[in-house]
Formats: structure tokens, C-alpha cells, sequence
């Protein structure tokens, strides 16, 4: 079992920045990739960004080049660098990891999710 906690999160201006994090805990595990999702109300959940062990990332086109993921695979952490928040960023933000368990087989774990919301 692996264990996701975020943190960061909570209310700001449009233009302004928050950081969200995001620690992975448990025993004997393989993280592949670790990313962030949202989802809005009425929404369905959608990609943020995900990076993978080796450093490869990639973003929703809504948030390139205003966030940035990045990952300490020797902390089994994941960050978020949102500047520039819009209105429209407003969701709760889930922390996911990719956890490979045998061969090709993997398993998903979720954080409980962290409220951003972006308003004047």
C-alpha cells in the first residue's frame, strides 16, 4: 500500500502563484510516475501534469507554460509550481502515483485531494 499526503493548496488572486506537494509513503514500492489531476465541479477529473522517474514530464495545454511539476524520486515526492492561476484553474487538485507492482502491471494510488481556488 502506498500513501499519498498533499499539501499547499488554498485561496488566491488571479496572477498570483501557489505550490502544491505531494509525499509518498508506504513500504517496498516502485513509483513509475507521479502526477497531479482536478477536477472541477461538474467536471470530470482531468490531467494537470505527470512526471515520470526518469524526468519526463507533461502538461494539460491549458497549463503549459504557467506550471511546473517537478519530483525527488529519492523523496518519493512530487511538487507543483502553479504561477499565473486563472479563475479557471479553481478545482480540488489530487496527487497520483503509478506504482509498479510486477512486470506491466501497475497500480494507482490517490492523495485526498487539496482545494485551490483562484478569485478576486
Amino acid at each position: 500500500q502506498v500513501q499519498l499526503v498533499e499539501s499547499g493548496g488554498g485561496s488566491v488572486q488571479p496572477g498570483g502563484s501557489l505550490r502544491l506537494s505531494c509525499a509518498a509513503s508506504g513500504s517496498n514500492f516502485n513509483i513509475d510516475t507521479m502526477g497531479w489531476y482536478r477536477q472541477a465541479p461538474g467536471k470530470q477529473r482531468e490531467l494537470v501534469a505527470a512526471i515520470r522517474s526518469g524526468g519526463s514530464s507533461n502538461y494539460a495545454d491549458s497549463v503549459k507554460g504557467r506550471f511546473t511539476i517537478s519530483r525527488d524520486n529519492a523523496a518519493n515526492t512530487v511538487s507543483l509550481q502553479m504561477n499565473s492561476l486563472k479563475p479557471e484553474d479553481t478545482a480540488v487538485y489530487y496527487c497520483n502515483a503509478r506504482v509498479l507492482i510486477v512486470a506491466t502491471i501497475f497500480n494507482n494510488y490517490w492523495g485526498q485531494g487539496t482545494q485551490v481556488t483562484v478569485s478576486s
